[in-house]
């Protein structure tokens, strides 16, 4: 793409369509921003800092990651370590988008990646492996995702007692396993199922033998390395994905 055109065309409709597509899974993040915001007052945190916190970061692990090194004397470097670490996984899954997100200005592009969360990249991932363009659900599904997170992290704040622990309800196990389908769903090549295995594989090693969160780390690359090497196609062997634009 050459000349400062892009072509991709946004679709008020579909991101409405996409944001109501992520609504069950938002009711589980509205379970887990609740878990958030109780731990991050007991954790001394005001309520407005709490708030603020999941407005601006809208990084669920990394901020419970961020908890864990809270204290009255923050290590912001090691912080900063933790959170890098948990978040790399959004260098790849960005790269991942960027056959899409090279139709977009720069500009929106960028903005479009504030919005980027593991559930609604799975479903723009699924949709490419199947022919169709959809960042709408980048924006629709990361704003419902989003009011999700913001208004758990509320309700955890101020009626926290209510549900001090999820896990308990099995609730810690619905967006791994709505990330699983969309990992299985769609057309699927020995090399791509290959690419998954990897990186489960390496991600359960790196789990068992490395300090906490590198697994994420660990994994993505794995996957990754696999995708980058072995899955992309050639440059002029015709094998585009086509889009409904």
């Amino acid at each position: 793409m050459s000349g400062g055109h892009y072509s991709y065309q946004f679709q008020a409709s579909r991101v409405r369509a996409e944001f109501f597509r992520l609504l069950p899974i938002s009711l589980f993040v509205v379970a887990f921003g609740a878990a958030f915001g109780l731990a991050s007052t007991q954790e001394g945190l005001s309520p407005l800092e709490t708030i603020l916190m999941s407005a601006t970061v809208f990084a669920g692990a990394s901020q419970f990651g961020a908890l864990d090194l809270w204290g009255a004397e923050v290590s912001v470097l090691p912080m900063m370590v933790v959170v890098f670490a948990i978040n790399s996984r959004h260098l790849l899954m960005g790269a991942s988008l960027y056959p899409m997100l090279k139709q977009v200005p720069p500009g929106r592009r960028y903005g479009l990646m504030l919005l980027l969360t593991d559930a609604n990249w799975a479903a723009c991932a699924q949709d490419y492996q199947n022919g169709r363009h959809n960042l709408e659900v980048i924006v629709g599904g990361g704003l419902v995702l989003w009011l999700a997170w913001v208004l758990g992290t509320a309700l955890g704040v101020y009626f926290g007692g209510l549900m001090q622990n999820p896990e308990a309800f099995g609730l810690d196990m619905v967006l791994g396993c709505f990330l699983l389908t969309m990992a299985l769903g769609g057309r699927k090549s020995p090399r791509v199922l290959v690419a998954w295995l990897v990186a489960a594989v390496s991600a359960l090693a790196a789990w068992k033998w490395l300090p906490p969160n590198m697994h994420v780390v660990v994994g993505a690359l794995a996957g990754g390395l696999i995708g980058l090497f072995w899955l992309e196609p050639k440059a002029g062997s015709g094998k585009e994905v086509a889009s409904d634009h």
